[in-house]
């Protein structure tokens, strides 16, 4: 089985005929499925992206959402509009709402979208100000306690259900695959081949995730674990144990590419 990863491929910076050579790169590598770890448009396009992309591409596009997908809306408008236009979809599984998906017959896959939860690095100290912060309805006109506490619940919320969801698949499978957006591991949140500072550690990596994920794995020895993620636009492998193994894709705003190709 030949899996394309993309993530962070921000079509809203690009042109449509740049977007029609993009897919067809990806066509000409006569994949059986695509994996896209999010930031794909913003809360207004990322329909209108997700659609083009399956019409161009006719194969299953498995994705979870990146933060800029909520810019100009909110997280909780846009899952919902997400989930309710693809439901009926032939090829779009978003995949928080598709549960446990057998790849082969010793490998699964199961993805959230999740979110920086403030825990590393010194978030009360860091006076990055994304503009998750000014452009998303739920985070918006916070101040930093109140901010930081959003986080927190949000970053609880991934890790709750990837925790959910990987301890289903392990329970019948072998290998699983983690799709998501952001690094859940210090060591997998790169930026110029260096793990970023604490200023913005709070912002582009979730604790709670990784602290869930190496968890299962540590009880899960006979198993493996590959996450792939992206939101640094900086390029990275992490072996967090002998099981468990973070991928992060680079990305440049205008510059779409295929990530990897895995070969199941």
């Amino acid at each position: 089985m030949r899996l394309g990863w993309l993530t962070d491929i921000h079509l809203n910076f690009v042109a449509s005929p740049k977007r029609s050579r993009f897919y067809a790169q990806i066509r000409e590598q006569e994949l059986d499925a695509v994996l896209l770890s999010g930031d794909i448009g913003e809360a207004n396009s990322v329909m209108q992206f997700l659609t083009e992309i399956e019409s161009s591409l006719s194969v299953p596009i498995y994705f979870v959402l990146g933060n800029h997908d909520f810019y100009r809306g909110s997280i909780g408008g846009v899952r919902e509009m997400v989930a309710r236009e693809t439901a009926g979809s032939r090829w779009l599984r978003w995949l928080p709402a598709s549960g446990v998906v057998p790849l082969t017959g010793d490998t699964a896959l199961v993805g959230h979208d999740s979110w920086a939860d403030g825990r590393l690095g010194d978030f009360f100290r860091s006076e990055v100000m994304l503009n998750d912060y000014v452009l998303i309805a739920e985070l918006r006109g916070l101040n930093k306690p109140e901010r930081y506490a959003k986080l927190n619940a949000l970053g609880d919320e991934a890790a709750e259900f990837l925790g959910n969801r990987t301890s289903e698949a392990l329970a019948r499978w072998r290998n699983v695959l983690v799709l998501t957006h952001v690094p859940p591991f210090r060591e997998a949140c790169r930026h110029e081949g260096r793990i970023v500072s604490d200023d913005y550690l709070p912002h582009f990596a979730c604790s709670a995730v990784g602290d869930r994920l190496a968890a299962i794995m540590r009880d899960h020895s006979h198993n493996a674990m590959k996450v792939l993620c992206g939101h640094t636009h900086s390029s990275g492998v992490a072996r967090i144990l002998d099981n468990l193994e973070v991928l992060t894709g680079d990305a440049q705003y205008g510059e779409p590419r295929i990530q990897q190709v895995l070969e199941l």
